[in-house]
């Protein structure tokens, strides 16, 4: 059965559009929709807008936004699996934190492996390596694409909660013992550019392919600069783990901000940056031009508030906000798409940039095609409501059936 979602509003579109998807779940065309008077459906209410004919579904989404799904390239772990403890014997878990994924919103991620050994790093990749040929395409899960690396490459004196007895020089023969025989799963890497003395490990990173973003840093903005110039191009969480701004000493982040090119992951929780900040970053980055959602989820994620094993050590996960026992920050357990409603709810980001920040942004910072003509109709459908500010999504997963079925999140 082939559907038509009629009057969508789409990310990166103008206008109302209608979205054709044939009979193998493939978009096969996206156009502007006729003008018509339209309601206001809450997403509860989808059903009745479905008609059905023989072999087509006719879905009116009366001025509802429709994206992918969000692709969250830093996130540590899931449903207490910490991914830098992964071995073989936890492949059905990893199925099942694929399937917990996608059920809140999420098509594609980066595993992100923190500072440890290297023999533990080694280890994880192996079985990465094994796993994500073997991912089934019929399940609906969330699709792994390759690892992030953060660490070991990190500056001691903003290395925050990764263990310091496990951080190593930057150096390539560092770089290649850490890579081992899995560069080709390695999409993107943490370093501190400033560890590298010499400038040469960027290029050599570049020339496998790998992503390079800054992070865990006290990198000024001559060093961080001469990092871009050599082929670095993301920054991890900005703000965290690295100087802030300063109007005499930009940093890092000073010179991100003004280096075309340069995405920069944000975390949108409201604890590990603030909302005044995240304007200021939103605004200066270009939104979706120059900045992404992460989640920066921690292992305890699905799991309720408690006290939980990370490392040698143990997190406390309050409201979903993870730290250390003294106090340091350590992470979240909210998934990716809690941080597009963040900004809606706060009032510092329109619907469509909301949404771009966690559906768009990423694809686009690792390259990977957006909402477009041939991709896959893994969609999500976003309703605002207008009295409370509330933003919420409902996945929809299966219109080949009589009935449209919606996997929701956001208290529906």
């Amino acid at each position: 059965m082939t559907l038509d979602i009629i009057n969508a509003r789409v990310p990166s579109y103008e206008g109302l559009q209608n979205i054709h998807i044939n009979d193998h779940g493939i978009i096969e065309a996206i156009g502007v929709a006729a003008p018509k008077a339209m309601g206001k459906a809450p997403l509860s209410a989808i059903a009745p807008k479905l008609e059905t004919l023989p072999n087509q579904a006719i879905l009116d989404v009366a001025g509802d936004w429709v994206s992918l799904g969000g692709v969250d390239l830093q996130i540590n772990g899931g449903l207490g699996l910490a991914f830098t403890d992964v071995d073989f014997h936890h492949i059905p878990l990893l199925q099942d934190i694929c399937q917990f994924l996608w059920h809140h919103g999420v098509d594609q991620f980066l595993p992100t492996l923190v500072t440890t050994s290297v023999e533990k790093i080694q280890r994880t990749l192996s079985v990465f390596a094994e796993f994500i040929p073997s991912q089934p395409y019929q399940t609906p899960s969330a699709r792994i694409l390759g690892v992030h690396l953060e660490g070991p490459f990190l500056n001691p004196q903003k290395r925050g909660a990764h263990p310091v007895e496990y951080l190593l020089p930057l150096t390539i023969e560092n770089v290649k013992e850490v890579l081992g025989d899995y560069g080709d799963l390695v999409k993107i890497i943490t370093i501190a550019p400033e560890l590298d003395s010499i400038g040469e490990v960027i290029p050599y990173l570049r020339s496998r392919n790998i992503i390079v973003s800054l992070g865990h840093s006290q990198a000024t903005a001559e060093q961080a600069q001469s990092a871009f110039e050599r082929g670095a191009s993301m920054v991890t969480h900005a703000f965290n783990a690295m100087p802030g701004l300063h109007h005499r000493k930009p940093g890092l982040l000073g010179a991100a901000l003004v280096t075309p090119g340069v995405q920069c992951g944000l975390i949108a929780d409201g604890q590990h940056v603030c909302s005044t900040m995240i304007q200021l970053l939103l605004r200066a980055g270009g939104y979706q031009q120059g900045i992404f959602l992460v989640s920066d989820a921690l292992a305890p994620i699905g799991l309720p508030d408690g006290l939980y094993p990370w490392d040698t050590r143990q997190i406390h996960v309050k409201n979903g906000t993870a730290r250390l026992p003294d106090g340091t920050l350590s992470g979240t357990t909210l998934p990716l798409l809690v941080g597009v409603e963040n900004l809606v709810q706060w009032g510092i980001c329109s619907v469509e940039n909301g949404i771009a920040l966690a559906t768009v942004s990423p694809r686009q910072a690792i390259g990977l095609p957006t909402l477009n003509i041939g991709q896959p109709a893994q969609l999500l459908r976003w309703h605002l409501d207008e009295e409370t500010s509330k933003l919420s999504w409902q996945r929809l997963s299966d219109y080949r059936s009589s009935q449209l079925v919606g996997v929701q999140s956001s208290g529906f």
